[in-house]
């Protein structure tokens, strides 16, 4: 039985909005400013007179970017490398969580204690290095793709949500109905996991598009170089060889801005998608019932 609202819960609410209010204004100035810089030309993004409104409109920058060989090419490898790598990754966590989730499952605790001792120690960052070059991976994609494809924290999440949503009487009745545990996988738990494995592609498909250090470390090839590494590559240079030149430094600096907007794009776009599972799935899942 819903309860009125009170007049302390009324204030509380009002403050309570307020205040998160305020947080998204101060996280929206500076992409707007980035967005403003992005249309405005490059004289005055140098001169610093750019705030939350273009001065003197110009898609120049971005005719720029979408003819630059580099970064095209970059966004490309990045939306293969998302697309791959998501793929990837939530199909090997599902696979992991179903059996971890099985109370008939022989060796859950010890496995479950070995899952979770991982978060805690790893080998570091020049045994992966030697790892990934025994393995021939050095200056491949799947250098990219495959070091840190599976994550634990996501396979707990996942195995909390089967056992705390799916009821273990579905997968037995399935059983006597003569289904195998591919059966049961297959038909039952993904059909009835669409919410947390919405939030674990959206996971994915950030870590993937975002993910730059890989790229930094494992691969000098620069046609398998994603967007992220080519954006890092002109923040630091502040140079680009845009239209078969160098530019000038006042074009390189709005470059800085338009590369953001374009690498930023596609997560916007995705987000409002996936949005609606986004909630039910991580409490459901982050909360044992």
């Amino acid at each position: 039985m819903n309860r009125r609202a009170t007049k302390k819960d009324k204030i509380f609410n009002g403050i309570l909005m307020a205040v998160m209010g305020l947080i998204a204004i101060l996280f929206l100035i500076p992409l707007i400013h980035v967005l403003a810089c992005s249309f405005s030309s490059a004289d005055q993004v140098v001169a610093g007179n750019v705030g939350l409104l273009p001065i003197d409109f110009t898609i120049d920058g971005y005719k720029e970017v979408f003819n630059e060989e580099s970064l095209s090419r970059g966004f490309l490898n990045s939306l293969f490398y998302t697309a791959v790598g998501t793929i990837i990754q939530v199909t090997l966590q599902l696979l992991c969580a179903y059996p971890l989730s099985r109370r008939d499952f022989k060796g859950r605790k010890i496995l479950n204690i070995f899952l979770v001792l991982t978060m805690f120690v790893s080998g570091g960052m020049i045994p992966t290095y030697l790892l990934i070059s025994q393995l021939h991976m050095i200056n491949t994609i799947w250098a990219i793709i495959i070091p840190g494809c599976v994550s634990v924290f996501n396979i707990i999440v996942i195995r909390t949500y089967i056992e705390s949503s799916i009821p273990n009487e579905i997968q037995e009745a399935a059983k006597i109905d003569g289904c195998g545990d591919f059966a049961i996988f297959l038909k039952i738990i993904i059909p009835l996991s669409r919410p947390i494995i919405a939030v674990m592609i959206l996971y994915a498909v950030v870590g993937y598009w975002n993910n730059y250090f890989n790229a930094l470390l494992y691969v000098q090839d620069t046609s398998l170089f994603p967007l992220q590494k080519v954006l890092q590559d002109l923040l630091i240079t502040n140079t680009s060889s845009v239209g078969g030149g160098d530019v000038d430094i006042n074009m390189a600096e709005q470059l800085k801005y338009v590369t953001i907007v374009v690498s930023s794009l596609p997560l916007l776009v995705i987000y409002p998608f996936f949005q609606k599972y986004f909630e039910k799935g991580v409490i459901v899942g982050g909360v044992k019932g």
